[in-house]
């Protein structure tokens, strides 16, 4: 704001001067004191001017008048974590789908494309969020590959790429770090990712699942001052009292935000505790809502709706140093939220810099998208793979033996542990008809790059057929869960023609498939378009015996190897806390 900007307000706010907008009879969630009262509100171009109490205004004049007629205004909602890869939208087509949901800001991590496409593919999310009725923020990603040296992505980020990224337009600091293990044992690498984003005084983004005592301790004194792996309410009490930022998480997959309310309910206005998304399918959003459905949970868990609201805005900015945004105050941008009642959340109307951008569930300003090259690029390189490049040799020739594989100890949960099986051998291979077991294979998609890595998992429950899809947390290699060689190879053919997607196969036949020909995960279509897609997707693998909240997502958790205990890459299978490769038998 230049000095005539703020003669202008000044003007604005002692009526010498006519606003451009005025908010009349309005409900105001006050973020600052804590109270809620009557009051209008007196904007000028992008900026209020003024906030006053009804009974007290003057009635300075006003181009154009919104009488609200008590319903509630609050700040625009913000984010504090959020992958838009997950929703798998460009950023463009997420904006559409969010901002009638009352968000107005978000601080998204692209550390999925960033392992797909490196440098390229954050250039893209910043080129692709340009000139939108809403603040894109977004971080650099800490952990491309997650971990070095336990799986091979599409880029590699040291601290010289990372310290260059951090002057990019837009970027508020280094996202998720996690690679816990590696700031606990102060791996070189991790400590010099860590300290550029420090030393240019940037934020910190942690992720530290299952961390506790000593060793969450040991984390925050590396660096990292958040987390939204958080699943456990007692965790969160912890992890507040130690200072660390919980971001509560709602996602398609996870659902912690009850527990972790549940468990914090007699804290005081914890200033260190934020409401966030992380990866919701467009289907949620358009359906249950962004934002705005994690408020709903939130207070319907016992949260104070002062203190939810709080959550998502003047928390989440202090958090990250924002300015002027996440409350309703003199100077500040006029990014608001009107809404029905204090248990729904309805949003009825989402102002963003003082303009009307939605009402009633729709947009009412057009979303700008642009033609970006890199949305034409088939980025899936994988070679001819073959049948017996799916199957397990065995040392043995017929017979049982034991190998090492990995279990899911929830439908719901992404959290697995190592166990051995014993398995029957026929002809050489390893067979598991007869087994509740599957297989799995993580192709590496990226070029020069011929690896593939097979193991043995449990209670994933693909009852038939395979699924593959390159929506594969956090390399984005190609992952096949399957019951047999011939379904893996025709899942691997059709993902490299489509250049990314979801794919289901039976009989060597294509049943059904989800396009991401952007980096392998993101589709072209908008969000009403894609949720008919994921949703029919979603059904049919229940049908397959997936049943989990989310089915389309469940196999990208298989490559999670930062996730305990155990995970897979196109290296082999993965102990996850001691980092190496697991020896399977």
């Amino acid at each position: 704001m230049d000095k005539i900007e703020r003669r202008k307000l000044i003007e604005v706010a002692l009526g010498k001067r006519e606003a451009t907008l005025k908010i009349e009879n309005a409900n105001l969630i006050n973020v600052f004191s804590g109270e809620i009262y009557l009051a209008n509100i007196y904007i000028y171009d992008e900026y209020i001017a003024d906030v006053v109490e009804c009974e007290r205004d003057t009635m300075k004049p006003a181009e154009k008048i919104i009488d609200i007629k008590g319903k509630y205004l609050a700040p625009g909602f913000i984010d504090s974590h959020l992958h838009i890869e997950s929703s798998h939208l460009t950023p463009y087509h997420f904006a559409e789908a969010v901002i009638p949901k009352g968000t107005t800001t978000i601080i998204a991590d692209p550390h999925e494309i960033g392992n797909a496409l490196g440098e390229k593919g954050v250039d893209y999310m910043l080129e692709a969020s340009e000139n939108l009725p809403m603040n894109q923020y977004f971080l650099i990603p800490s952990c491309v590959p997650s971990v070095v040296g336990l799986e091979t992505t599409g880029a590699e980020f040291d601290a010289d790429i990372i310290d260059k990224m951090l002057d990019k337009d837009r970027v508020l600091g280094l996202g998720e770090v996690m690679d816990f293990v590696g700031v606990i044992n102060s791996d070189k690498r991790m400590e010099d990712i860590i300290d550029v984003a420090y030393q240019k005084d940037k934020f910190l983004q942690g992720h530290a699942p299952e961390v506790v005592g000593s060793e969450l301790s040991a984390y925050l004194c590396g660096g990292p001052v958040s987390c939204h792996e958080v699943r456990d309410g007692v965790h969160a009490k912890e992890k507040i009292r130690k200072g660390m930022i919980v971001d509560a998480r709602e996602s398609s997959l996870s659902k912690n935000i009850t527990s972790i309310v549940e468990n914090i309910k007699g804290f005081k206005s914890p200033r260190n505790f934020t409401l966030c998304t992380d990866d919701r399918e467009p289907k949620d959003i358009l359906e249950k809502g962004h934002l705005n459905d994690c408020v709903r949970i939130a207070v319907k868990a016992g949260l104070d709706p002062i203190e939810a609201i709080r959550a998502v805005t003047l928390n989440a900015v202090q958090a990250y140093h924002l300015e002027k945004i996440g409350g309703i105050a003199p100077g500040y941008f006029a990014d608001m939220v009107i809404f029905d009642n204090l248990q729904d959340y309805n949003v009825e109307k989402v102002f963003y810099k003082g303009r009307l951008v939605a009402e009633n569930d729709q947009m009412v300003v057009s979303i700008p998208k642009p033609v970006l090259e890199l949305e034409n690029y088939n980025s899936v390189t994988i070679k001819d793979f073959t049948e017996e490049d799916f199957k397990i040799k065995a040392p043995i020739e017929n017979g049982t033996m034991e190998i090492v594989g990995m279990e899911y100890l929830s439908r719901s949960r992404s959290v697995t542990r190592k166990k051995v099986f014993t398995v029957p051998v026929k002809n050489g291979y390893i067979e598991l008809e007869g087994t509740e077991l599957n297989f799995v294979a993580i192709l590496n998609r990226y070029p020069d790059n011929d690896n593939i890595a097979l193991a043995v998992v449990e209670n994933f429950y693909l009852a038939k057929g395979a699924v593959g899809t390159t929506y594969s947390h956090d390399s984005h290699n190609m992952t096949i869960i399957y019951n047999n060689a011939k379904d893996a190879v025709a899942v691997s053919k059709r993902i490299a023609e489509i250049g990314g997607g979801v794919v289901v196969v039976e009989d060597s036949k294509v049943v059904d498939e989800v396009l991401f020909p952007i980096a392998g995960m993101l589709s072209k279509k908008s969000a009403k378009e894609l949720s008919k897609d994921i949703f029919r997707m979603n059904n049919l693998l229940k049908q397959y015996g997936i049943e989990t909240a989310s089915p389309i997502t469940r196999p990208s958790t298989l490559a999670l190897i930062v996730i305990p205990e155990v995970k897979m890459s196109d290296i082999g299978l993965i102990d996850v806390i001691n980092q190496k490769v697991i020896k399977q038998f």
